[in-house]
């Protein structure tokens, strides 16, 4: 037998190694229409416009919800402005953390579709609890002037529907959201190269029905809900929400839907608990001996697709490669169980998991950036002449709307213009990589408090020692700056989580970048009562920079300025990481760059981050 009937022989011995693993991958790669029969020819744009539907009409049902829901706890509920403040961070937390369990539950057994149909219907549910709480007099405390009055806060029962049906709507839009993004994105084969072009289209699609969602919440919704009056808005939201289920349920017959692959956990487990009962083993120097490494055969003209999924193999991480050492026995293999002996595939899957946690960390602090704007920022309006007109006054919730305005505008611009001029230098599908994205984000993010800063101070002075009230437009430049940041930063983290090559994991990921909005939230909730605790400790009257109910008494924009300080250490830790980052493409890439960049190098650098 000469050299080339040796190579194939091993090329052979390597299949054979992982045919079980193989074919369970490729299966999980094939999508299914309605019925569950697999059919490539359904998804697309049309079917995705649906899901773009549910997107538009669900977060202008939480939004309407959300960015006025402190001044109804203050109002209506009667907590105090520290404690309405942590209720909305926690309750807008909440939503995000609990979209993990939506990613988990959609790729582990439900498939996106039924997840989102299932858990809108418990979102719809808690709207309606919110506006029939409300509407009725018995169900909430007595009316009070919180600024005049010391007002009974909500209690007992009452405080138990408002929370059950605050959480009731967290528990659905938490399993909603990550999966309408993953299920939408779904619709476009990653593979084809004009298709993948247009998932990069779609994800600026995403964020303009987001943007368009939000604008017409913050202006007509929540219009409604100062003139009408809360339990008319709550009940415009349930409304809304149901007209996303339908939409969702109109596109049922068109929709590639990929389905669920059993515990996305389990093969991560494994990869942990074979690695320490190898811990004891040497890592190998010679990568090509590690069970399931494809690494080298991917130029063979016959090698099957269905191994064409395989991650190569990396440097980073190398004691998780002791669990693919193969057990020996004098000259014979030793048949191991999964939890002994795992695939290359599956170590890669747990370093990429691993590689982006840092990424996901440097996102955290943006997102407490933007607790402040609905929450603070907020009550700041509140305490300026939101006259308009002699008859028309701006409702302070409604300041959120600027930005979005502006998106509207931008975000077709960013795709028309600015992406194509882009792509034509760099040579990337969607102008610049993610990475770069998200830099630019939480590099813009900073000024949004530093604005906040000025624009606070300079209204707190005029109010105590002038005794002169600002007009509330002069607070537009922290949403508008901070709209532009969260344009760059949201989708890039998007875009950047959807497309690592976790195959079958894709709601879970996008979850992820959900998750930092929930850190987010939690953290300014943490930052609210710590800076509390600290600043009364040296305060000269006795209160914290943010202990009382009245701005004027308060130090807000010290708080703005400990952010703004906060963004600028975020973001030279991010340029760290996002330099160390490297990306692991699958042996399917259609381009070939990638496989060109392994087969000279096992390190790929951050300039390849994304493909």
């Amino acid at each position: 037998m000469d050299r080339g009937d040796e190579g194939i022989s091993g090329i052979r011995l390597k299949l054979d190694q992982s045919t079980m693993d193989d074919q369970y991958h490729h299966h999980n790669q094939l999508s299914v229409d309605w019925r569950g029969r697999y059919n490539n020819k359904h998804g697309g744009m049309k079917a995705a416009a649906f899901v773009l539907g549910l997107q538009t009409f669900e977060i202008m049902a939480i939004a309407a919800v959300g960015n006025n829901l402190i001044t109804y706890v203050i109002n209506e509920m009667h907590f105090s402005l520290s404690q309405s403040a942590n209720i909305v961070t926690n309750f807008i937390g909440t939503i995000f953390l609990l979209s993990l369990l939506g990613g988990f539950l959609s790729d582990s057994y439900l498939g996106s579709f039924w997840t989102m149909l299932i858990f809108g219907f418990v979102e719809l549910s808690g709207f309606i609890l919110l506006s029939v709480q409300a509407h009725l007099p018995q169900l909430k405390p007595p009316q009070c002037d919180m600024m005049k009055e010391n007002c009974q806060e909500a209690k007992g029962v009452k405080a138990l529907i408002f929370f059950a049906a605050l959480y009731l709507v967290a528990l659905g839009s938490g399993c909603v959201k990550p999966n309408i993004i993953s299920h939408g994105a779904d619709q476009f084969n990653k593979e084809d190269p004009k298709s993948s072009k247009r998932l990069s289209t779609y994800f600026n699609a995403a964020y303009f029905a987001f943007s368009l969602g939000e604008l017409i919440a913050l202006t007509v919704l929540v219009w409604v809900q100062t003139r009408s009056g809360m339990d008319v808005g709550f009940g415009l939201s349930a409304a809304a929400m149901a007209m996303g289920l339908f939409s969702l349920i109109c596109g049922t017959l068109l929709y590639s839907n990929k389905p669920p692959r059993g515990s996305i956990f389990t093969p991560f487990a494994q990869v942990f608990v074979a690695a320490f009962l190898k811990r004891k083993q040497i890592s190998p120097t010679n990568a090509e001996i590690l069970h399931g490494n494809f690494q080298n055969i991917t130029t063979l003209a016959n090698f099957s697709t269905a191994h064409k999924n395989h991650l190569v193999h990396t440097d980073k991480f190398r004691f998780l490669d002791k669990a693919c050492i193969k057990a020996q026995q004098g000259a014979s293999m030793i048949k191991e169980s999964p939890w002994r002996l795992c695939t290359v595939t599956q170590v890669e899957q747990v370093k990429i998991i691993l590689s982006v946690i840092p990424i996901f960390a440097c996102t955290i602090i943006f997102n407490t950036i933007l607790a402040q704007l609905q929450t603070f920022s907020v009550q700041q309006g509140s305490a300026m002449d939101n006259r308009l007109t002699n008859n028309f006054r701006v409702p302070p919730a409604s300041l959120q709307s600027i930005p979005y305005m502006f998106l509207i505008f931008v975000v077709p611009l960013y795709e028309t213009v600015f992406v194509p001029l882009a792509r034509k230098i760099t040579g990337k599908e969607s102008g610049i990589t993610p990475l770069q994205r998200i830099g630019a984000g939480l590099f813009i993010a900073t000024f949004s408090m530093v604005a906040a800063a000025l624009v606070e101070n300079k209204r707190r002075v005029s109010a105590v020692e002038s005794n002169k009230t600002l007009s509330i437009f002069w607070i537009t430049p922290q949403f508008l700056i901070f709209g532009l940041s969260e344009m760059l930063t949201a989708v890039g983290m998007i875009e950047f989580f959807y497309k690592q090559s976790l195959d079958g994991m894709q709601s879970f990921l996008t979850a992820m970048t959900y998750c930092s909005y929930s850190f987010g939230f939690y953290l300014s909730s943490l930052l609210v009562s710590l800076v509390n605790k600290i600043t009364s400790r040296y305060s000269s009257f006795g209160g914290g920079w943010l202990s009382e109910n009245d701005l004027n008494d308060d130090r807000l924009d010290l708080f703005y300025w400990l952010l703004a300080a906060l963004s600028v250490v975020n973001f030279l830790n991010y340029l760290f990481w996002s330099n160390w980052y490297s990306y692991n493409p699958s042996l399917n890439s259609s381009s070939g760059e990638d496989l060109e960049n392994v087969n000279s190098s096992k390190h790929i650098g951050a300039d390849t981050v994304i493909p």
